[in-house]
């Protein structure tokens, strides 16, 4: 990977970056707007550009004094006003009910004075581009959207796009892992996916500057990924380059489960791994698009796509190796006999490590003995402490094994309320869009729900999730 950089004429370096692109195309005024989050918030709503909400600015150590923490949601983000690289945020993501303490993504806690203490250091200019005075901002934490839940490790992913004359030219999935601690950081850890243009789908990716396949942590192929709004974030891009006068910019979007796309933050001074992560330099694409005279967002949009659009989106299936499925299906379920027993409408939940099936499809598939031998052991129906439920897993795992379908026993998340409760596993098998699956999956009494089947992500590997496919029956 490293000597395709030193050798590619196509490589734009850093230097090179300065002075032919960021000098001549970002004024002072334009890079203040990039370097400002609270500035750069207030010029993205004139673009109609949605960003997390703002809960507080804390300005000076006597506004840190006589804040009241109380008014705090359970999750949040701090932030340096004037920060860089990422330096000096936190993100909060919930709150130990014990302790009262915010938790973290890598589960530590963080403590009031903890909080007090970090913020004073970023009024003191700690984490700022030139070491002077800031603002702290605590703003809305975005909601990970359920597409990247098997690629993202306690963290938020956000695709970074570069625009240059109006036309978005290069983009990179950035992805959160154990190693970067949870942050979308490349530069700790984090892996880079690149994105084709046209299609809004992920190609070949990279950690520490080294290709890889899948991802790190989850072992989710990383190729194929179907970026939801894609022509939105695209056009995002463009109109952010148009209000901020930016002439070299590097946008960072964020996919909130409810809200969509929501921009993080203006770049003026983008760093170049995303020539990697897409195996191309950027010089070449800054050349096709110098001088071209785009009046509009769709002019700009339409060139990116065209421009530097490969043929994935037409042939995803056959570069990719997978079949691509919505996120809700039909799946033809076999008995243990081998013979077709049902035909049912599935959701794909990526959330889900194991595929479950209800107790009536169970029956159907001719595992009845099973779970009525798991019901006979009378283990209790939830359980709010993990650790009885652990002890209980362990206690009663090897006597539910004594059926001979029943492989084991796994505990799961409770489908009403936050308690868990412990599942048969069986090995069972069905067919989806073509291709016939061995999964592990897990009996669940779920009565009352839309769906027979939750496909989780261990049986997703040879699949493609498109949000936007329409499930067809089989014949």
């Amino acid at each position: 990977m490293l000597e395709w950089l030193t050798h590619s004429k196509n490589i734009l370096g850093i230097n090179e970056r300065n002075l032919k692109y960021l000098r001549p195309n970002n004024n002072k005024k334009a890079r203040l707007i990039a370097d400002d989050k609270l500035l750069m918030k207030r010029v993205a709503r004139l673009a109609n550009i949605q960003s997390p909400e703002v809960y507080a600015v804390i300005r000076n150590r006597n506004e840190l004094n006589n804040y009241n923490w109380s008014k705090l949601p359970n999750s949040f983000v701090v932030k340096p006003r004037k920060g860089f690289g990422g330096a000096g945020i936190v993100v909060v993501f919930g709150r130990n009910k014990k302790t009262l303490n915010w938790v973290k993504a890598d589960r530590s806690q963080v403590s009031v004075e903890a909080l007090q203490t970090h913020i004073a250091n970023i009024i003191d200019g700690t984490y700022s581009l030139k070491n002077t005075q800031d603002y702290a901002i605590i703003e809305e934490r975005v909601e990970l959207h359920p597409i990247f839940k098997p690629y993202a490790f306690r963290g938020i992913p956000d695709v970074r796009i570069i625009c240059y004359n109006k036309v978005p030219i290069m983009a990179e999935l950035r992805l959160p892992t154990k190693a970067s601690s949870g942050t979308a950081n490349l530069h700790t850890g984090g892996v880079g996916v690149g994105i084709d243009m046209g299609s809004g789908v992920t190609t070949k990716a990279i950690q520490y500057n080294q290709l890889i396949d899948v991802h790190p942590d989850t072992n989710m192929p990383l190729s194929g990924i179907r970026i939801p709004f894609w022509k939105t974030m695209l056009e995002m891009t463009v109109r952010a380059q148009i209000v901020s006068k930016l002439g070299f910019l590097a946008i960072d979007i964020a996919l909130d489960r409810d809200q969509g796309p929501m921009v993080f933050e203006f770049n003026a001074r983008p760093g170049l791994a995303i020539q990697i992560a897409n195996l191309d330099g950027l010089k070449g694409r800054l050349k096709r698009v110098q001088g071209i005279k785009v009046k509009t967002v769709e002019q700009g949009v339409r060139l990116a796509r065209d421009l530097f659009g490969g043929e994935v989106e037409e042939n995803i299936e056959e570069i990719s190796g997978r079949q691509v499925i919505g996120p809700f299906e039909y799946a033809s379920f076999y008995g243990r006999s081998g013979k077709k027993a049902k035909i049912v409408k599935v959701k794909i939940d990526t959330g889900a490590f194991l595929t479950s099936i209800d107790k009536e499809l169970a029956y159907d598939m001719g595992f009845k003995d099973a779970y009525q031998h798991f019901e006979s052991l009378k283990l209790p129906a939830r359980f709010d402490a993990y650790e009885e439920a652990k002890v209980a897993l362990k206690s009663y795992t090897r006597k539910a094994a004594k059926h001979k379908d029943i492989l084991g026993l796994s505990l799961s998340k409770s489908a009403v309320g936050r308690s868990m409760e412990i599942r048969p596993v069986l090995n069972i098998s069905f067919s989806l869009s073509g291709v016939q699956v061995n999964a592990h999956a897990t009996i669940a009494s779920r009565g009352g729900l839309i769906y027979s089947a939750i496909i989780g992500r261990r049986d997703l590997s040879p699949f493609l999730i498109d949000p936007a496919k329409r499930p067809k029956k089989p014949v």
